[in-house]
Order: structure tokens, then sequence, then C-alpha cells
């Protein structure tokens, strides 16, 4: 689709590919809000999840298990928050939605990563709306690493 970030991704947007499955890919998200906080992209152009074929919701069955054993298991996750909210495609004019999902990886423990602590200060209760995502490179590209070699 001409006017889909998604359908248009630049193989610099791609760098962060943790993962491909036939039918979905998985980026690792730039915001890590919280550590290890990926997004699960269809494919193919499809607006809602009520679009979804047989064989699409089979594979992001599959795919919402792998991804969430991978976290629990190279970044010690307690539990996952997954959520496919839409919304700001409809701040355009003329919206062009492209299913994705997000996860986000909580924890009930810190993360140490080259001597950087991530607490989930949130934990037990919603997401924080407006955390901040940043953390230095090396932090992103260590995740990226653990869940690239587990996933694949």
């Amino acid at each position: 689709m001409v006017n889909c970030d998604w359908c248009n991704l630049s193989e610099e947007d791609k760098q962060f590919q943790v993962y491909e499955s036939v039918l979905w890919t998985v980026f690792l998200s730039d915001e890590q809000d919280y550590i290890g906080r990926c997004i699960l992209v269809l494919k193919r152009h499809c607006g809602s999840m009520a679009e979804l074929t047989e064989d699409e919701w089979e594979e992001l069955r599959r795919l919402v298990c792998k991804v969430e054993t991978c976290l629990k298991t190279v970044m010690g996750a307690t539990l996952c928050n997954w959520s496919c909210l839409m919304n700001s495609f409809y701040k355009d004019s003329d919206p062009s939605p492209h299913l994705h999902i997000h996860v986000r990886p909580r924890y009930d423990k810190p993360v140490m990563l080259h001597g950087n602590i991530y607490i989930d200060s949130e934990f037990g209760h919603h997401y924080a709306l407006h955390k901040s995502g940043s953390i230095p490179a090396e932090d992103k590209e260590e995740v990226f690493t653990r869940l690239k070699e587990w996933l694949n």
C-alpha cells in the first residue's frame, strides 16, 4: 500500500528485525520503555484483527507463544502485556491502518545490562503511557542479539 509505513519499510527500518515467519515479522521496538518490547507486524496490509485469515490467526498464536517464551527465557520477563490499539493511524485525514501488535515484557525483578539497571516500577499495574523508551545503544544491541539468537 502506497501510504503505509509498515508496507514500505526501508532497510534501515528493518535493522532491528529479530524474527520472520511466513506471515508475520517481529521487530525490537525503537521504544524500549519496557526492556525487550517488540512489535509483531503482519506482512500483508490488513486493517484489523477481524480481517485476519485462519492461517494468520494460527501463525499469530504460535508466534505469541514463541515470543513470550523467548522474553521470559532470555530477558527474565515475568509476564507479557499484548496490545493492538491502532489509534495513531486515525490521526491522519486518510488513515491506512496496518495490523501490528505490541508486546511489553513486564518484570518483577530488575534487569541489568552492561551495568545499567532497569526496574519495572509499574509492575502489577497497567503499563505507563509516557515512560521514556530511550536506552543506551549497547543495551539495545544486547537485547536485540539475545532475542534474535533465541528466536532463530
